[in-house]
């Protein structure tokens, strides 16, 4: 599931590094910059900065600097550009990026942050220092091939309330059925144990879904509550979605035979149907270690 993107720039047989080009309109929390590249088999190093426009002498302040190394110890440095000067580094040493193999980095813009993920998996965040107010430039460099740069401008709507508070329950504008959507939009809390997404049927009280991601054993638990009782819990999964701080949108959809799960545009899970009577879900509850910004159902 690829995010839709506002402006996307092919870059046929990929693009001249270094690579500078000016950011068309301002990032505001919710804005995706979105890179797709390749690492070449002789990369020592390559970054991704976002700049106070272009200027080499004096060079252009660095709001984010986003810098895979690949001799001695494989490691993604963060940092920030400050009047020619450079801060504290901070070092990532799970290393998502593999010579001679292509890669998507989102790069998404929150209100006191950047929050990377790298080939649909959470990476690291990164606290502004200095205001993202004044990007206006994308700067890469190093040894990489780039294949398409992708902006997406829009903001995090939270309908002028700064988070819905918890344990949150509501009525479906549409009871569940094949083709319903629950969209749910949040951020986690920094020392989060975990949360829970639950589905309802609001006439037997059974829990059709429960989804209950723990963040301390990186298990995304999926289970139901049928006839006052708790079904065989479900584990399986290729990559826990979640981690401290970050922001999130949970994407339920509800298929015929199954409930499916994407997080940040991801495929996560499925879930097959144990509670038959789809039009009966109609409530939906929420709870656990979140900040809840917006919750949506069509």
């Amino acid at each position: 599931m690829r995010t839709p993107l506002s402006t996307e720039q092919n870059l046929m047989g990929g693009t001249t590094i270094p690579y500078v080009g000016t950011i068309s309109e301002q990032l505001e929390p919710g804005s995706l910059i979105v890179i797709r590249g390749h690492v070449p088999s002789d990369s020592d190093r390559f970054q991704v900065d976002l700049q106070y426009g272009s200027s080499v002498k004096p060079r252009a302040d660095v709001a984010f600097h986003f810098n895979p190394r690949f001799k001695r110890a494989n490691c993604i440095v963060c940092n920030t550009l400050k009047n020619e000067k450079w801060g504290w580094e901070e070092i990532t040493y799970d290393m998502p990026f593999t010579k001679e193999k292509s890669f998507e980095i989102v790069i998404m813009v929150l209100k006191d942050k950047f929050q990377v993920a790298v080939n649909g998996k959470h990476m690291l965040l990164y606290s502004y220092r200095i205001s993202p107010e004044k990007i206006d430039t994308l700067g890469i460099y190093g040894k990489v091939n780039i294949h398409s740069i992708g902006f997406r401008f829009s903001s995090v709507q939270n309908s002028g309330v700064s988070q819905l508070t918890l344990p949150f329950t509501a009525r479906l504008n549409t009871s569940m059925g094949p083709g319903r959507t629950v969209v749910i939009k949040g951020e986690v809390n920094t020392n989060a144990k975990g949360f829970n997404v639950d589905l309802i049927s609001g006439k037997s009280k059974d829990i059709a879904l429960h989804l209950n991601p723990r963040l301390n054993s990186k298990a995304f638990v999926r289970n139901s509550f049928l006839q006052e009782s708790w079904g065989e819990e479900e584990r399986n999964i290729t990559c826990f979605p979640f981690s401290p701080g970050m922001y999130f949108e949970m994407i339920i959809y509800c298929d015929v035979r199954e409930f499916k799960v994407a997080i940040n545009g991801v495929h996560s899970l499925e879930y097959k149907h144990r509670f038959k009577e789809l039009s009966d879900i109609d409530m939906l509850e929420i709870d656990g270690d979140i900040h809840l910004l917006e919750v949506r159902s069509w």
